[in-house]
């Protein structure tokens, strides 16, 4: 009877180490505080597996699961046609949840502002270099805007989040599709940059004067005020999950790699500054059981997690794109 129990413990210790597996991220920071509630999550209820994922920005995520470094990797901007050519690896986008940039700023005493699409790019342009500047004054009546220099602050990192904000600040103005363009490490006009959402969130908290643009988390947990941004139906909006999920509204037909940019969506409560977010992951797993845990993980995001993502702020994915998503999943190998 002893060595029976003894034999079963041993077999089910040897289960226990094959199933246990350790899987490596590298990535976006936009999604940070979900992805690091879900993988926690999936950890405790699934024993053996751990999910190390360091939120680096989504070039170094890019650059790390192409080159094999890491087991997936994380953006908020889809990888270029030549990218994915260009990775040692075939990789798939899957999308996980949206959300929204928000423009943060610190200027004493002023808690609300209003800011067009114009006016957006020609900060960063450094075309607008003061609060009081009287485009900025007149699309806030009433605010009193004192005459102060504008410290712009821009992601020092490769960044989706700057993909975003770029690719937005690209359809809102000739002069910034012409020059810096859109992409996750533009050449930017004027500023100083902060390593992650975070960095952007802790310079704008410490200089009076600041402008900088985050994701919406970051700057709910770092009590930093926001703006309005104005849409494209003319509608003053404030960065909300309805308003990210009325710009995912405005996608029709989701192509079937899901690389498409929601920014500057039509609708009358869009956000103009939404997203979504992707995880990077092999078509192919070059190890097989980390490659089950991976589909398995995938899995569990999308029909498990997805309940948790308003919570933290984020948009869940449609119903539509869920079903599509889970197809997609299933095919990974």
């Amino acid at each position: 009877m002893k060595r029976t129990l003894v034999a079963v413990v041993f077999l089910m210790l040897a289960m226990s180490v094959a199933q246990a597996q350790k899987l490596t991220g590298a990535g976006a920071t936009f999604p940070y505080p979900i992805y690091s509630k879900w993988f926690s999550e999936y950890s405790a209820a699934h024993p053996g597996v751990q999910i190390n994922y360091q939120s680096i920005g989504s070039g170094g995520g890019i650059r790390q699961v192409t080159s094999g470094l890491v087991d997936f990797g994380a953006s908020d901007g889809p990888m270029t046609n030549e990218q994915l050519a260009a990775s040692k690896i075939k990789l798939i986008h899957i999308p996980t949840v949206l959300g929204a940039v928000v423009p943060v700023f610190n200027i004493p005493g002023v808690h609300d502002l209003r800011f067009s699409s114009e006016v957006l790019a020609d900060i960063y342009l450094g075309k607008i270099n003061d609060w009081a500047d009287p485009r900025i004054v007149k699309d806030n009546p009433g605010v009193r805007l004192p005459n102060q220099k504008i410290i712009v602050v821009h992601r020092s990192d490769g960044s989706g989040t700057s993909y975003i904000f770029t690719d937005y600040l690209s359809k809102v103005s000739k002069e910034w599709a012409g020059g810096p363009g859109k992409g996750t490490s533009p050449s930017w006009p004027v500023g100083v940059g902060g390593k992650g959402n975070e960095g952007v969130a802790g310079l704008v908290r410490q200089l009076p004067g600041a402008i900088g643009y985050v994701e919406l988390i970051y700057a709910l947990q770092n009590k930093i005020s926001y703006g309005e941004v104005k849409n494209p139906a003319g509608n003053w909006v404030r960065a909300s999950i309805e308003g990210v999920t009325a710009a995912a509204a405005s996608v029709k037909q989701m192509p079937a790699d899901y690389r498409v940019s929601i920014t500057n969506a039509p609708g009358a409560q869009s956000y103009p500054i939404s997203s979504f977010t992707w995880l990077l992951v092999p078509v192919r797993s070059a190890d097989p059981a980390k490659g089950r845990v991976l589909k398995d993980m995938l899995s569990w995001i999308v029909k498990s997690g997805e309940g948790q993502a308003a919570g933290l702020s984020y948009a869940p994915l449609p119903s539509n794109v869920v079903e599509k998503v889970i197809k997609t999943i299933y095919t990974l190998q």
